[in-house]
């Protein structure tokens, strides 16, 4: 068995694994650890997961614990979640395809797009639509923290505008040069629906759904807006606090916008994943410039995807999300022999990657 890399932190999984020049051949699979994986739950860090693996490789599908907690009602494992960030998929997906139509460049500036936004007396740097979505624009975050379990809960139906939460990080002036350093997080994307908005004339969300769900027939996946619901099947997101379990698996995901709002399930993200390595979907180009990841340290970030070295010569592409109740993953093999989605429902908001997503990547790639 392979000895796996896995770093303790959920940002840390693909923000500090060691690049590879090439990756090795998937391991056969195995249905049983796989089963393994999500059989203890429910749990004191997780009240259920799901899981799918396919490929070339082999596949198998299925769940463990309960859908909500008090029930025996067990998870489906074609439900829908909050991917989190994993949203990054779809904006970077969007943005390439109104780039190779013509009507986006990547290569043109935030400052072109948005001319009122940057300060040029503070932000006297160009920066591209390509850095926001590779993460080295140098923007701060917006600062409020949405993390903390009693800011979410008091906040958890609020509306937010996006540009004003983006002049939050704005105010905050440039962080570095752009382009000399790459630092992950959402402002970059909270821009770039920006952006994308002022070069259609219409919501970044019609982009998203034009360019990427509806040509993919993403079924599952849709953009909920201020709705504060989880439309269809799905599992509860729950937060463990002194007093009991607090359902959190409603919650206005405005705040986090084109960086982190969609609703998706496994079987839609197995195929974006699929369109976005291989296939027609992208051009060559395209995909070549998907997986570009900037020539500086620490680097593994392409646009919207990142390089994940599980161990060393073996990579696999992919992106992780968390959300309140939603901790996730998405990951493959650009020949199409192996690709896991996996959603845990975690009782604790950020802090280490749990150990029910630790075992299902084990039992995945190992």
């Amino acid at each position: 068995m392979r000895k796996l890399l896995l770093v303790p932190v959920v940002a840390a999984l693909t923000a500090a694994l060691v690049p590879a020049a090439s990756a090795a051949t998937v391991p056969p699979l195995r249905p049983d650890a796989l089963r393994a994986a999500v059989a203890s739950l429910p749990d004191d860090e997780a009240s259920g997961a799901l899981v799918r693996v396919s490929g070339t490789a082999g596949g198998w599908r299925g769940s463990g614990g309960v859908a909500r907690i008090g029930t025996r009602q067990p998870v489906h494992p074609d439900g829908r979640f909050r991917v989190g960030s994993i949203t990054k998929l779809f904006t970077a997906a969007a943005a390439l395809k109104l780039a190779g139509s013509g009507r986006l460049d990547l290569d043109q500036t935030v400052q072109h797009y948005l001319p009122d936004l940057l300060d040029p007396a503070v932000f006297t740097k160009p920066i591209t639509v390509r850095q926001l979505l590779d993460h080295t624009h140098g923007i701060a975050g917006h600062g409020l923290p949405h993390k903390d379990p009693a800011w979410f809960l008091e906040h958890r139906y609020d509306t937010f505008d996006p540009l004003e939460v983006v002049k939050l990080g704005v105010a905050q002036g440039p962080q570095f040069d752009p382009g000399t350093a790459q630092q992950y997080g959402n402002m970059g994307y909270l821009v770039a629906g920006l952006v994308i908005e002022a070069a259609t004339g219409r919501p970044y969300g019609d982009a998203v759904r034009d360019e990427v769900i509806r040509p993919l027939g993403l079924r599952d996946t849709y953009l909920p807006g201020t709705d504060p619901r989880i439309r269809g099947v799905h599992a509860h997101g729950y937060e463990l606090t002194g007093t009991g379990h607090v359902d959190v698996t409603e919650a206005n995901p405005t705040l986090q916008w084109a960086a982190a709002e969609v609703v998706s399930s496994a079987r839609d993200l197995d195929r974006l994943l699929a369109a976005l390595l291989r296939g027609d979907y992208l051009t060559p180009a395209q995909r070549a410039e998907l997986m570009d990841v900037p020539d500086l340290p620490g680097a593994v970030h392409g646009l919207g995807i990142s390089r994940i070295e599980l161990t060393p010569g073996f990579v696999v592409w992919g992106k992780t999300g968390d959300r309140p109740g939603y901790n996730n993953g998405v990951a493959g093999t650009p020949d199409g022999s192996r690709t896991l989605v996996y959603s845990v429902n975690t009782l604790h908001m950020g802090g280490e990657l749990s150990a029910t997503a630790r075992r299902v990547i084990a039992a995945a790639f190992s």
